[in-house]
Protein backbone atom coordinates (compact mmCIF):
# COMPACT_ATOMS: atom_id res chain seq x y z
CA UNK A 1 0.00 0.00 0.00
CA UNK A 2 2.73 2.36 1.26
CA UNK A 3 5.00 1.56 -2.49
CA UNK A 4 1.80 1.89 -4.41
CA UNK A 5 1.11 4.90 -3.13
CA UNK A 6 4.27 6.35 -4.14
CA UNK A 7 4.35 4.79 -6.94
CA UNK A 8 0.97 6.53 -8.37
CA UNK A 9 2.21 10.12 -6.81
CA UNK A 10 4.77 9.82 -9.14
CA UNK A 11 2.85 8.17 -11.97
CA UNK A 12 0.35 10.69 -11.66
CA UNK A 13 1.98 13.70 -10.61
CA UNK A 14 4.47 13.90 -12.47
CA UNK A 15 4.81 11.31 -15.28
CA UNK A 16 4.00 13.38 -18.56
CA UNK A 17 2.13 10.59 -19.90
CA UNK A 18 -0.59 11.69 -17.08
CA UNK A 19 0.49 15.84 -16.66
CA UNK A 20 0.09 16.10 -20.45
CA UNK A 21 -3.32 15.57 -20.59
CA UNK A 22 -3.44 18.05 -17.03
CA UNK A 23 -1.68 20.90 -19.65
CA UNK A 24 -4.52 20.12 -22.45
CA UNK A 25 -6.96 21.15 -20.16
CA UNK A 26 -8.90 24.81 -20.70
CA UNK A 27 -8.17 25.40 -17.09
CA UNK A 28 -6.96 24.39 -13.62
CA UNK A 29 -10.33 23.81 -12.41
CA UNK A 30 -10.16 21.49 -15.86
CA UNK A 31 -6.90 20.26 -15.08
CA UNK A 32 -8.15 19.79 -11.75
CA UNK A 33 -10.91 17.91 -12.50
CA UNK A 34 -8.80 15.90 -15.12
CA UNK A 35 -6.57 14.54 -12.21
CA UNK A 36 -9.32 13.83 -9.69
CA UNK A 37 -11.40 11.60 -12.54
CA UNK A 38 -8.08 10.26 -13.89
CA UNK A 39 -7.09 8.53 -10.12
CA UNK A 40 -11.02 7.59 -9.51
CA UNK A 41 -11.10 6.20 -12.99
CA UNK A 42 -8.23 4.33 -12.31
CA UNK A 43 -9.67 1.84 -9.56
CA UNK A 44 -12.69 0.55 -11.09
CA UNK A 45 -10.69 0.22 -14.23
CA UNK A 46 -7.86 -2.11 -13.00
CA UNK A 47 -10.65 -4.03 -11.38
CA UNK A 48 -12.12 -4.62 -14.60
CA UNK A 49 -8.94 -5.67 -15.78
CA UNK A 50 -8.17 -8.08 -13.31
CA UNK A 51 -12.21 -8.84 -13.04
CA UNK A 52 -11.37 -10.21 -16.97
CA UNK A 53 -8.47 -12.02 -15.98
CA UNK A 54 -10.50 -13.90 -13.38
CA UNK A 55 -13.56 -14.79 -16.04
CA UNK A 56 -10.97 -16.07 -18.75
CA UNK A 57 -9.39 -18.18 -15.92
CA UNK A 58 -12.53 -19.51 -15.09
CA UNK A 59 -13.44 -20.43 -18.47
CA UNK A 60 -10.27 -22.10 -18.89
CA UNK A 61 -11.20 -24.43 -16.19
CA UNK A 62 -14.79 -25.68 -17.93
CA UNK A 63 -13.11 -25.43 -21.71
CA UNK A 64 -9.47 -26.78 -23.01
CA UNK A 65 -7.19 -24.14 -23.11
CA UNK A 66 -4.23 -24.55 -25.78
CA UNK A 67 -1.45 -26.63 -25.11
CA UNK A 68 0.63 -23.19 -26.32
CA UNK A 69 -0.96 -20.16 -25.86
CA UNK A 70 1.46 -18.62 -28.53
CA UNK A 71 0.14 -19.96 -31.76
CA UNK A 72 1.89 -18.30 -34.30
CA UNK A 73 5.22 -20.04 -32.78
CA UNK A 74 3.91 -23.05 -31.94
CA UNK A 75 2.90 -23.17 -35.79
CA UNK A 76 6.68 -22.58 -36.90
CA UNK A 77 7.93 -24.93 -34.58
CA UNK A 78 5.65 -28.06 -35.74
CA UNK A 79 6.99 -27.31 -39.44
CA UNK A 80 9.68 -29.78 -38.29
CA UNK A 81 8.92 -32.95 -38.88
CA UNK A 82 10.33 -34.27 -35.85
CA UNK A 83 8.78 -31.54 -33.61
CA UNK A 84 5.26 -32.02 -35.15
CA UNK A 85 5.35 -35.62 -34.43
CA UNK A 86 6.54 -35.13 -30.34
CA UNK A 87 3.97 -32.39 -30.13
CA UNK A 88 0.58 -34.29 -31.61
CA UNK A 89 2.31 -36.89 -29.03
CA UNK A 90 1.90 -34.65 -25.80
CA UNK A 91 -1.36 -32.52 -27.66
CA UNK A 92 -3.13 -36.36 -27.12
CA UNK A 93 -2.26 -36.80 -23.83
CA UNK A 94 -2.65 -32.87 -22.71
CA UNK A 95 -6.10 -33.36 -24.34
CA UNK A 96 -6.98 -36.83 -21.87
CA UNK A 97 -5.71 -34.58 -19.01
CA UNK A 98 -7.61 -31.85 -19.73
CA UNK A 99 -10.99 -33.73 -20.04
CA UNK A 100 -9.95 -35.03 -16.55
CA UNK A 101 -9.91 -31.34 -15.19
CA UNK A 102 -13.01 -30.48 -16.40
CA UNK A 103 -14.87 -33.57 -14.98
CA UNK A 104 -13.16 -32.49 -11.53
CA UNK A 105 -13.82 -28.68 -12.12
CA UNK A 106 -17.67 -29.74 -12.52
CA UNK A 107 -17.50 -31.98 -9.20
CA UNK A 108 -15.65 -29.64 -6.88
CA UNK A 109 -18.17 -26.83 -8.29
CA UNK A 110 -21.28 -29.34 -7.33
CA UNK A 111 -19.35 -29.68 -3.80
CA UNK A 112 -19.17 -25.90 -3.39
CA UNK A 113 -23.07 -25.39 -4.36
CA UNK A 114 -24.20 -28.71 -1.80
CA UNK A 115 -21.06 -27.51 1.02
CA UNK A 116 -19.92 -30.83 0.81
CA UNK A 117 -16.88 -30.82 2.48
CA UNK A 118 -15.13 -34.24 1.90
CA UNK A 119 -15.83 -33.53 -2.06
CA UNK A 120 -14.30 -30.09 -1.95
CA UNK A 121 -11.15 -31.56 -0.48
CA UNK A 122 -10.63 -34.43 -2.80
CA UNK A 123 -11.97 -32.71 -5.76
CA UNK A 124 -9.23 -30.26 -4.87
CA UNK A 125 -6.46 -32.57 -4.47
CA UNK A 126 -7.56 -34.19 -7.77
CA UNK A 127 -7.22 -30.84 -9.30
CA UNK A 128 -3.83 -30.25 -8.01
CA UNK A 129 -2.72 -33.56 -9.19
CA UNK A 130 -3.77 -32.68 -13.03
CA UNK A 131 -2.06 -29.17 -12.94
CA UNK A 132 1.10 -30.82 -11.89
CA UNK A 133 0.76 -33.29 -15.21
CA UNK A 134 -0.35 -30.56 -17.32
CA UNK A 135 2.64 -28.16 -15.95
CA UNK A 136 4.78 -31.17 -17.07
CA UNK A 137 3.35 -31.64 -20.64
CA UNK A 138 3.24 -27.88 -21.35
CA UNK A 139 7.38 -27.99 -20.28
CA UNK A 140 7.50 -30.77 -22.69
CA UNK A 141 6.54 -28.33 -25.29
CA UNK A 142 8.44 -25.26 -24.68
CA UNK A 143 11.27 -28.26 -24.91
CA UNK A 144 10.34 -29.18 -28.44
CA UNK A 145 10.35 -25.47 -28.95
CA UNK A 146 13.43 -24.44 -27.52
CA UNK A 147 15.10 -27.62 -29.50
CA UNK A 148 13.93 -26.30 -32.69
CA UNK A 149 14.10 -22.18 -32.08
CA UNK A 150 17.15 -21.65 -29.44
CA UNK A 151 16.73 -18.46 -29.21
CA UNK A 152 12.75 -18.17 -29.08
CA UNK A 153 10.52 -16.96 -26.06
CA UNK A 154 8.79 -19.40 -24.57
CA UNK A 155 6.96 -17.70 -21.97
CA UNK A 156 3.28 -17.68 -23.20
CA UNK A 157 1.37 -15.74 -20.47
CA UNK A 158 0.75 -12.37 -22.23
CA UNK A 159 -0.95 -14.54 -25.31
CA UNK A 160 -3.10 -15.95 -22.84
CA UNK A 161 -5.56 -13.33 -23.50
CA UNK A 162 -4.98 -12.45 -26.96
CA UNK A 163 -5.54 -16.13 -27.97
CA UNK A 164 -9.22 -16.17 -26.15
CA UNK A 165 -9.93 -12.93 -28.25
CA UNK A 166 -8.41 -14.55 -31.39
CA UNK A 167 -10.37 -17.51 -30.75
CA UNK A 168 -14.11 -17.24 -28.83
CA UNK A 169 -14.94 -13.61 -29.41
CA UNK A 170 -16.84 -12.84 -32.56
CA UNK A 171 -15.35 -11.06 -35.37
CA UNK A 172 -16.52 -7.49 -35.29
CA UNK A 173 -15.95 -7.38 -31.32
CA UNK A 174 -12.37 -8.51 -32.08
CA UNK A 175 -11.76 -5.64 -34.96
CA UNK A 176 -13.41 -3.32 -32.47
CA UNK A 177 -11.04 -4.27 -29.39
CA UNK A 178 -7.80 -4.30 -32.06
CA UNK A 179 -8.20 -0.99 -33.28
CA UNK A 180 -8.96 -0.01 -29.32
CA UNK A 181 -6.18 -1.16 -28.66
CA UNK A 182 -3.85 0.61 -31.51
CA UNK A 183 -6.10 4.19 -30.60
CA UNK A 184 -4.74 3.69 -27.24
CA UNK A 185 -1.19 2.71 -28.33
CA UNK A 186 -0.83 5.29 -30.68
CA UNK A 187 -2.12 8.08 -28.31
CA UNK A 188 -0.06 7.36 -25.76
CA UNK A 189 3.12 6.71 -28.07
CA UNK A 190 2.69 9.97 -29.49
CA UNK A 191 2.36 11.59 -26.32
CA UNK A 192 5.51 10.28 -25.13
CA UNK A 193 7.89 11.00 -27.93
CA UNK A 194 6.25 14.35 -28.42
CA UNK A 195 7.57 15.03 -24.97
CA UNK A 196 10.98 13.30 -24.99
CA UNK A 197 11.20 15.04 -28.24
CA UNK A 198 10.72 18.69 -26.27
CA UNK A 199 12.37 18.27 -23.64
CA UNK A 200 15.38 16.70 -25.22
CA UNK A 201 15.10 20.19 -28.11
CA UNK A 202 14.74 22.46 -25.61
CA UNK A 203 16.00 21.66 -22.31
CA UNK A 204 19.48 20.07 -23.47
CA UNK A 205 19.76 20.61 -26.58
CA UNK A 206 18.70 24.49 -27.63
CA UNK A 207 19.88 25.74 -24.10
CA UNK A 208 23.42 24.21 -23.64
CA UNK A 209 24.41 22.42 -26.97
CA UNK A 210 23.24 24.78 -29.73
CA UNK A 211 21.37 28.03 -28.62
CA UNK A 212 21.81 30.47 -31.38
CA UNK A 213 20.53 28.62 -34.13
CA UNK A 214 17.23 29.45 -35.84
CA UNK A 215 13.63 28.13 -35.51
CA UNK A 216 13.26 25.80 -38.44
CA UNK A 217 16.76 24.18 -37.52
CA UNK A 218 15.36 23.03 -33.53
CA UNK A 219 12.41 22.07 -35.28
CA UNK A 220 14.32 19.70 -38.02
CA UNK A 221 16.57 19.03 -34.41
CA UNK A 222 13.22 18.13 -32.86
CA UNK A 223 11.80 15.75 -35.74
CA UNK A 224 15.33 13.95 -35.62
CA UNK A 225 14.89 13.50 -31.61
CA UNK A 226 11.09 11.96 -32.00
CA UNK A 227 13.16 9.31 -34.58
CA UNK A 228 15.74 8.71 -32.12
CA UNK A 229 14.02 7.83 -29.17
CA UNK A 230 11.55 5.82 -31.23
CA UNK A 231 13.94 3.91 -32.31
CA UNK A 232 15.10 3.59 -28.08
CA UNK A 233 11.44 2.85 -27.46
CA UNK A 234 11.68 -0.21 -30.07
CA UNK A 235 14.96 -1.28 -28.90
CA UNK A 236 13.55 -1.22 -25.29
CA UNK A 237 10.21 -3.05 -26.58
CA UNK A 238 12.22 -5.95 -27.65
CA UNK A 239 13.98 -6.30 -24.13
CA UNK A 240 10.53 -6.43 -22.87
CA UNK A 241 9.49 -9.11 -24.38
CA UNK A 242 11.57 -11.29 -22.89
CA UNK A 243 9.79 -10.22 -19.57
CA UNK A 244 8.37 -13.04 -17.83
CA UNK A 245 5.40 -10.59 -16.63
CA UNK A 246 4.89 -7.52 -18.51
CA UNK A 247 2.31 -5.40 -15.88
CA UNK A 248 5.42 -6.75 -13.30
CA UNK A 249 8.32 -5.21 -15.63
CA UNK A 250 6.93 -1.98 -16.43
CA UNK A 251 5.93 -1.04 -12.84
CA UNK A 252 9.59 -2.43 -12.03
CA UNK A 253 11.04 0.23 -14.73
CA UNK A 254 8.78 2.86 -13.26
CA UNK A 255 10.04 2.47 -9.96
CA UNK A 256 13.72 2.63 -10.90
CA UNK A 257 12.99 6.33 -11.58
CA UNK A 258 10.21 7.05 -10.37
CA UNK A 259 11.39 7.73 -6.82
CA UNK A 260 13.85 10.16 -8.14
CA UNK A 261 11.50 12.01 -10.27
CA UNK A 262 9.28 12.47 -7.66
CA UNK A 263 11.77 13.67 -4.85
CA UNK A 264 12.69 16.06 -7.68
CA UNK A 265 9.11 17.70 -7.61
CA UNK A 266 8.52 17.71 -4.24
CA UNK A 267 12.14 19.86 -3.65
CA UNK A 268 10.89 22.12 -5.94
CA UNK A 269 7.28 22.53 -5.07
CA UNK A 270 7.44 22.68 -1.38
CA UNK A 271 11.05 22.80 -0.36
CA UNK A 272 11.83 25.72 -2.29
CA UNK A 273 14.77 27.07 -0.22
CA UNK A 274 16.51 23.62 -1.98
CA UNK A 275 18.65 25.34 -4.77
CA UNK A 276 19.17 23.40 -8.21
CA UNK A 277 23.23 22.45 -7.96
CA UNK A 278 21.69 20.57 -4.27
CA UNK A 279 18.19 19.15 -5.69
CA UNK A 280 20.58 17.55 -8.79
CA UNK A 281 23.75 15.92 -6.46
CA UNK A 282 20.21 14.69 -4.63
CA UNK A 283 19.36 13.13 -7.78
CA UNK A 284 21.87 11.27 -9.22
CA UNK A 285 22.96 10.17 -5.47
CA UNK A 286 19.14 8.52 -5.20
CA UNK A 287 19.67 7.07 -8.81
CA UNK A 288 22.85 5.40 -8.28
CA UNK A 289 21.58 4.10 -4.41
CA UNK A 290 18.18 2.83 -6.76
CA UNK A 291 20.62 1.16 -9.23
CA UNK A 292 23.18 -0.49 -6.96
CA UNK A 293 19.60 -2.16 -4.23
CA UNK A 294 18.20 -3.39 -7.85
CA UNK A 295 21.35 -4.89 -9.40
CA UNK A 296 22.68 -6.08 -5.64
CA UNK A 297 19.72 -6.25 -3.35
CA UNK A 298 16.65 -6.98 -5.31
CA UNK A 299 15.57 -10.25 -3.17
CA UNK A 300 16.09 -7.89 0.21
CA UNK A 301 14.11 -5.18 -1.19
CA UNK A 302 10.99 -5.34 -2.92
CA UNK A 303 10.51 -2.85 -6.20
CA UNK A 304 7.62 -1.13 -4.57
CA UNK A 305 10.52 0.64 -2.30
CA UNK A 306 12.51 2.06 -4.47
CA UNK A 307 9.98 4.98 -5.18
CA UNK A 308 9.80 5.69 -1.40
CA UNK A 309 14.17 5.41 -0.77
CA UNK A 310 14.65 6.89 -3.84
CA UNK A 311 12.26 9.83 -3.07
CA UNK A 312 13.88 10.68 0.86
CA UNK A 313 17.35 10.06 -0.67
CA UNK A 314 16.80 12.68 -2.96
CA UNK A 315 14.91 14.87 0.12
CA UNK A 316 17.36 14.37 2.52
CA UNK A 317 20.65 14.62 0.24
CA UNK A 318 19.76 17.46 -1.54
CA UNK A 319 18.54 19.02 2.33
CA UNK A 320 21.82 18.46 3.93
CA UNK A 321 24.03 19.34 0.71
CA UNK A 322 21.68 23.12 0.76
CA UNK A 323 22.39 23.51 4.57
CA UNK A 324 26.20 22.78 4.30
CA UNK A 325 26.34 25.54 1.17
CA UNK A 326 23.92 27.71 3.43
CA UNK A 327 26.70 26.91 6.37
CA UNK A 328 29.54 27.12 4.04
CA UNK A 329 28.51 30.97 2.39
CA UNK A 330 28.14 32.49 5.68
CA UNK A 331 31.36 31.31 6.97
CA UNK A 332 33.09 33.06 3.89
CA UNK A 333 34.98 36.29 4.23
CA UNK A 334 32.60 38.84 3.06
CA UNK A 335 34.54 41.45 0.33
Amino acid sequence: MIGGLFLFLAYFGTDQSQVGRYLAGSSITESRLGLIFNGLLKIPMQFIILYIGILVFVFYQFHQAPIFHNSSLKDKVIQNKEAAIAIDGLQKEYDQVSALRKAEVTRLAKAIHTDDEAGIGAARAQLEAIQKSEKEIRGKVKEQITAVLPKANTRDTDYVFIHFVMTYLPHGIIGLLLAIVFSAAMSSTASELNSLASTTAVDIYKRSINPKAEDDHYVKASKWFTAGWAVFAMLFASMANQAENLIQFVNIVGSLFYGTILGIFICAFYLKYIRSTAVFVGGIVAEMVILYLHFFQREKVAFLMYNIIGCLVVVVVASLIQFAQNVWGRNQPHS
